[in-house]
């Protein structure tokens, strides 16, 4: 990709892809790569910027990840976050030890407003600094900063939470910025790349797309690509991206697992189908029952995940069979799915994804294409948008790849996805209902809109009375975010009359469940699905 570019250098936090997402806010392209990149790979690059992100260890520790002093030698300005912070400091002969009072949550924070990283942040409050709100999460702190730093912004218990190098163009910032809990985090990061690094914003997803469908024409010429389609947001941009390159050439194949939201098969069928707006070949498998067999009497999340994308590539594997040879097999995979897989940089494992890891060798092509594997899920929607694809199906709530096997606590049965396909679609239908009444009264989205909402099957039954009688049923978990990325999130402030509706309905309509919780985790340090 021929354009400026500012790279992260990853030594194994796990929020680290949040800071190429806030680079990318302030479009300028960004990429992860691991903290054993050579050195001279990285100088081929010629980035504009390098930001050093988060760790699990302590830099000082014998064996801890760490960089060469070359890197803060090349005249490229350099921004350390958090470890990165402390790296910078101990590399270049600062002093980092254990902080006598460990900062964790949200923290008042004094900035200088003369330092190009803090321009125009935080209100005026004393002694020449302004005060913000950060996020702070560490145990060892800056105790001396290295020689010819200055501090440039301090808490109550942190002496230098932000320190900087002008004439060598280095920073190193203790907080994190890149989360939402800092409010004016993202500001922090545009003044890094668009002032210090001077990166001139040229990263938007229409020339992203116009490339895209250059770089698919040219690189599959009159070859042809299979792609499993299914029906989310991520494969359906993909499929809308192939199509307008290469129409039929390309064949989907849409894997019905028995997995999906209420009567959301035929949905994605009347989209991608003969009858829908694509010009490519569709095809759909209905496999419900080879995947409940499978899933009987297992409970353990990552098992369950393994076992759905397992049974989703055989039954794939055979509709490939029958289409015979292919050029080329396209995935949906987009940037989180590559990080949280730890395939991207040094992070660790979250989730398994079935789109990501091995390649299959049960297909006989030449190549992987994955058009959108670059990109975090709001780009992708952007990237829809400008395909022309409807905005309901652009902005159709993410879906996992393992469906509602996730969003069932425990064992997966038939009835047990009934239950929670007949919850989800009342509370969605409830939220939609109440969005729309406050959209007519106030002329805008409503505030407490979540990003994502569902219902979800806990493993938790319990006793009710309904009517005369007692009950032993489920309880059903209702989760509702707000968030930018969906790498953080806040649980959503759904007005609570909307709730009660939710609820006696769920109870009074779906057989089986006689309690209805709200889930008010956030992420960190929950997740946004349930497993």
């Amino acid at each position: 990709m021929d354009q400026e570019k500012v790279i992260v250098i990853d030594f194994g936090g796990q929020y680290n892809q949040l800071v190429a997402r806030r680079v990318r806010e302030c479009n300028v392209y960004c990429e992860i790569y691991s903290y054993k990149t050579d050195i001279n790979k990285i100088k081929e690059m010629n980035p504009k910027g390098i930001i050093l992100t988060g760790g699990p260890n302590s830099c000082y520790e014998e064996g801890a990840p760490t960089c060469s002093r070359e890197l803060f030698e090349m005249g490229i300005p350099v921004l350390g976050l958090c470890y990165g912070a402390q790296l910078m400091m101990h590399v270049l002969g600062g002093k980092v030890c254990k902080a006598p009072v460990r900062e964790y949550g949200k923290t008042k924070v004094l900035v200088d407003p003369k330092s190009e990283l803090f321009a125009n942040v935080g209100e005026s409050a004393k002694e020449g600094f302004n005060k913000t709100q950060c996020w702070m999460s560490h145990f060892d702190y800056i105790e001396k900063m290295a020689p010819g730093f200055e501090m440039v912004a301090k808490t109550a218990d942190c002496p230098v939470a932000a320190a900087q190098k002008k004439d060598e163009n280095l920073y190193a910032i203790q907080f994190h910025p890149e989360v939402l809990h800092t409010p004016e985090g993202t500001k922090m990061i545009f003044n890094y790349v668009r002032n210090i690094c001077g990166c001139a914003g040229t990263w938007r997803m229409d020339s992203f797309v116009e490339n895209s469908i250059k770089e698919i024409r040219e690189k599959v010429g009159d070859g042809k690509v299979l792609l499993a389609l299914s029906g989310g947001v991520d494969s359906s941009v993909a499929a809308g991206l192939l199509s307008k390159a290469i129409g039929k050439q390309l064949t989907c194949v849409f894997v019905d697992h028995g997995l999906l939201r209420k009567n959301e098969g035929d949905e994605v069928e009347g989209v991608f189908g003969d009858k829908g707006q694509f010009d490519l070949n569709f095809i759909r498998v209905n496999a419900k029952d080879r995947f409940y067999g499978k899933l009987s009497g297992v409970s353990e999340p990552e098992k369950k995940r393994k076992i759905i994308g397992e049974e989703f590539i055989r039954v794939f594997e055979e509709e490939a069979k029958k289409i015979g040879a292919v050029d080329f097999l396209a995935q949906g995979t987009i940037y989180p799915d590559v990080v949280e897989s730890g395939l991207g940089g040094e992070s660790a494992v979250i989730k398994s994804h079935h789109n990501v890891g091995g390649l299959p060798d049960y297909v006989d092509f030449k190549e992987i294409i994955e058009p959108l594997r670059n990109l975090f899920k709001d780009e992708v929607r952007k990237a829809g948008l400008e395909l022309g694809i409807p905005e309901r199906l652009v902005f159709r709530q993410p879906f996992p790849g393992p469906g509602l096997g996730i969003r069932i606590i425990g064992e997966v049965t038939e009835e047990k996805v009934t239950i929670v396909q007949d919850a989800d679609y009342i509370y969605r239908e409830e939220v939609e209902k109440a969005a729309e009444e406050y959209k007519k009264s106030h002329s805008e989205e409503a505030p407490w809109m979540p990003n994502q909402y569902f219902a979800a099957l806990t493993n938790v039954r319990s006793v009710g009375v309904m009517g005369d009688e007692r009950t032993y049923d489920y309880a059903v978990a209702l989760r509702g975010v707000k968030t930018i990325d969906f790498m953080t999130a806040e649980s959503a402030n759904i007005p609570f009359e909307v709730l009660q509706i939710v609820m006696n309905r769920i109870i009074n309509e779906v057989r089986g469940v006689n309690r209805v919780f709200y889930d008010l985790t956030s992420k960190p340090p929950g997740t946004i699905e349930m497993e």
